[in-house]
C-alpha cells in the first residue's frame, strides 16, 4: 500500500524566490530521501474562489508509513526538513495517509 505525504505551502512573501529555491534547492534535497517512490508538485487553484488555495502542494509517496518515517529519520530527510523554514515564508502544513483506491 502506498503511503502519501502531502505538503501544502501557504502564499510566500516572494513567490519568485520561493519557486527558485524550491526548484533549485529543496526539490533536489527531497528527491534524495531514501524510499521515495513518487514526488509531484503543483500550483492549485481553488474550485470555490471564496476559499484560498495553497500556493504549492507537494505529494511524496513511499511504500509504507514506516518507509516514510525512515526517510525523514535519514540524513537526507533531516536536510530536507531543515530547509523548509528558510524558504516557506507562508508556512507549510504536512499531512500523511495510506492511499486507498476506490473502485
Amino acid at each position: 500500500m502506498v503511503h502519501r505525504l502531502v505538503v501544502s505551502y501557504g502564499p510566500p512573501e516572494d513567490p519568485a524566490a520561493f519557486d527558485a529555491h524550491y526548484r533549485d534547492v529543496h526539490a533536489p534535497l527531497a528527491r534524495r530521501m531514501p524510499g521515495l517512490v513518487r514526488f509531484t508538485i503543483g500550483h492549485p487553484s481553488a474550485m470555490d474562489p471564496s476559499q484560498p488555495a495553497p500556493y504549492l502542494v507537494a505529494e511524496l509517496d513511499f511504500d509504507s508509513e514506516e518507509a516514510m518515517g525512515a526517510a525523514f529519520g535519514s540524513p537526507e530527510g533531516q536536510a530536507a526538513a531543515a530547509d523548509v523554514p528558510g524558504f516557506a515564508t507562508g508556512g507549510a502544513t504536512m499531512t500523511h495517509f495510506d492511499v486507498q483506491t476506490l473502485t
